[in-house]
């Protein structure tokens, strides 16, 4: 795939193509569903599968209080984009000046001018332009008159609502990972790069990896089930995470993201990993003492030994 962030009005641009326009966080089951389509009508066509996005999110740039923190940073969502089979991601500097911009020369001077499609695909509810005046049918009627056609599709539904980037971030936020993985259809994951701690998890008797997440958001502070890449070693490797600022052994604590490898004890200091998160096994929780925690801690191990031996760690990662 083609990555092309702000390329200039000049730039060697995939003209002619199928164009699906959105913002894509975490690229969601409804994501995929739309960049599919787009994917295998531009395979249909025998033209190139065209995503067009937009960076910072235009959410951080018009509400910079909103506290909004993303799913997947862009070289994350560059890469789920590619196993989907896109050909070019164009990804775009979002500022308060391009925000500013009407929806009719966002059209013509964006979508015509330097893509020229032949079709352009995009959610029913998908908004753009200044004042969100840019919708589905704006597209349509532009497009009779400037060559292109439209699509316009409705969202996925689960379990009764439409899946969205907000419904996956709330329930990451909520610690409720395996609903995440259902909306996304795969693992919510972060990256990171493991750093030097206190070894208080090797004291304890389970040595833990430190990650400093790459990330803006994390699932709720609690201890999980994940499965963890370390690339050195080529493989995907069961694991148990507490997130949280280990309240038993320190007093107003950081939160930290630590990971206890099963059956693992090389030395990764400074590596980068990518951390999967499978199933929540419950709150982090405040111990009478490290005896105490120790032995809730081998209970965590041993439920996850368990939950490994009857799925194993799930086929489709998303590796790097």
């Amino acid at each position: 795939m083609e990555l092309l962030r702000d390329p200039l009005p000049s730039a060697d641009l995939p003209r002619g193509g199928v164009v699906t326009i959105g913002n894509f966080d975490g690229v969601h089951r409804g994501h995929q569903v739309l960049i599919r389509g787009a994917v295998a009508r531009a395979r249909e066509l025998g033209v190139a599968a065209v995503v067009l996005t937009f960076h910072p999110h235009p959410e951080k740039v018009l509400r910079p209080d909103s506290g909004l923190r993303l799913l997947a940073s862009p070289e994350q969502r560059a890469q789920l984009m590619a196993r989907l089979g896109v050909d070019a991601l164009v990804e775009l500097s979002f500022t308060r000046a391009f925000a500013a911009t009407s929806a009719e020369d966002f059209v013509k001077e964006v979508l015509v001018r330097r893509l020229a499609p032949l079709e352009v695909r995009l959610g029913a509810n998908f908004r753009f332009g200044e004042g969100r005046r840019g919708d589905v049918s704006l597209l349509e009627a532009m497009g009779v008159e400037l060559g292109f056609t439209v699509l316009g599709m409705q969202p996925v539904i689960d379990d009764g609502l439409p899946i969205s980037s907000t419904r996956v971030r709330r329930a990451v936020l909520d610690g409720a990972v395996a609903d995440a993985a259902r909306l996304l259809d795969r693992a919510h994951f972060i990256d990171g790069r493991v750093f030097t701690g206190e070894r208080m998890g090797r004291r304890l008797g389970f040595p833990t990896l430190n990650i400093r997440p790459d990330n803006e958001l994390l699932p709720a502070q609690g201890v999980y089930i994940t499965a963890v890449q370390i690339p050195s070693f080529g493989r995907v490797f069961p694991s148990v995470t507490n997130i949280g600022v280990r309240p038993t052994v320190y007093e107003n604590y950081r939160e930290t993201v630590e990971t206890h490898v099963l059956d693992f004890n090389a030395d990764v200091y400074s590596e980068a990993l990518r951390l999967f998160f499978l199933a929540r096994l419950r709150d982090e929780m405040r111990f009478p003492s490290s005896v105490e925690l120790s032995a809730q801690i081998r209970r965590d191990v041993e439920e996850a030994r368990r939950f490994f031996v009857d799925h194993g760690i799930p086929p489709g990662l998303v590796l790097r």
